[in-house]
């Protein structure tokens, strides 16, 4: 994988260039704030429906708890449902803007292969943003396994996730999604493979790195399932290379 930095203008260029010096900084600070809101809305979801079940928490309980508004939680979340699982809609833009700027020579699978496991890595890095970094994560997992209506949304929230990557898909190799099933059963076989990770990254308390898991299980298919390339023995050269 390759990270593009890109080059910070000049105190004068960026003068030059009409724009106020203090215009980033604004930008980042609101950037932080929002950032911050979410993730106070998501501590909060997660902690309440923890404690006391889903059915007995709702969207004022969850706002009052992260000190916000009940409209400004609508702002970052469409239900609760969607702040217990951690669902961001500019996340599902991003996926399919890295799909459709992977370079051109990777195959299908290696392509949302890649974005998969930058997604994983993302993950992994966000973690502490919880507050309690991986157990927050493994206990959003035990709630969302204990309570059928949680499991749905959350499998509702994936299921357009794969539906969007499956289009930018199509669209990178020039294939009609609703008269070509090519692009869907490439994504939704990364995806089967990106679940199992997680899953065997969930039950052994995360100790791995949940990146390396899923690019190893994705190599796994590329190679035809072979069954001495094991998830936990062998590092993944896509991981290594980020």
């Amino acid at each position: 994988m390759v990270n593009v930095v890109q080059e910070t203008p000049a105190v004068g260029e960026e003068a030059a260039a009409g724009t106020p010096l203090n215009r980033n900084s604004e930008i980042g600070r609101r950037d932080r704030k929002k950032h911050a809101t979410r993730q106070a809305l998501r501590n909060a979801a997660l902690q309440l429906v923890a404690e006391r079940g889903f059915a007995h928490v709702t969207v004022e309980d969850i706002a009052e708890a992260a000190d916000v508004a009940t409209r400004t939680f609508f702002n970052y979340f469409p239900s609760k449902e969607s702040a217990v699982i951690g669902a961001d809609p500019d996340r599902v833009v991003q996926l399919k803007s890295s799909l459709l700027a992977r370079p051109l020579q990777e195959s299908p699978l290696e392509a949302v292969g890649s974005v998969l496991v930058e997604y994983a890595a993302t993950i992994e890095q966000e973690l502490d943003d919880l507050g309690e970094g991986k157990e927050a994560w493994f206990r959003r997992f035990c709630v969302l396994r204990e309570d059928p209506e949680l499991l749905g949304a959350y499998a509702a929230h994936i299921s357009e996730v794969e539906r969007v990557l499956a289009e930018a898909l199509a669209q990178r190799l020039g294939k009609d999604s609703s008269h070509d099933p090519y692009p869907a059963l490439v994504t939704a076989t990364a995806f089967a493979a990106a679940r199992v990770a997680a899953m065997y990254w969930s039950a052994n308390g995360g100790v791995d790195s949940l990146a390396r898991l899923t690019g190893t299980a994705i190599d796994s298919l590329a190679r035809g399932l072979v069954a001495d390339l094991t998830m936990s023995a062998r590092a993944n050269e896509r991981t290594r290379k980020r």
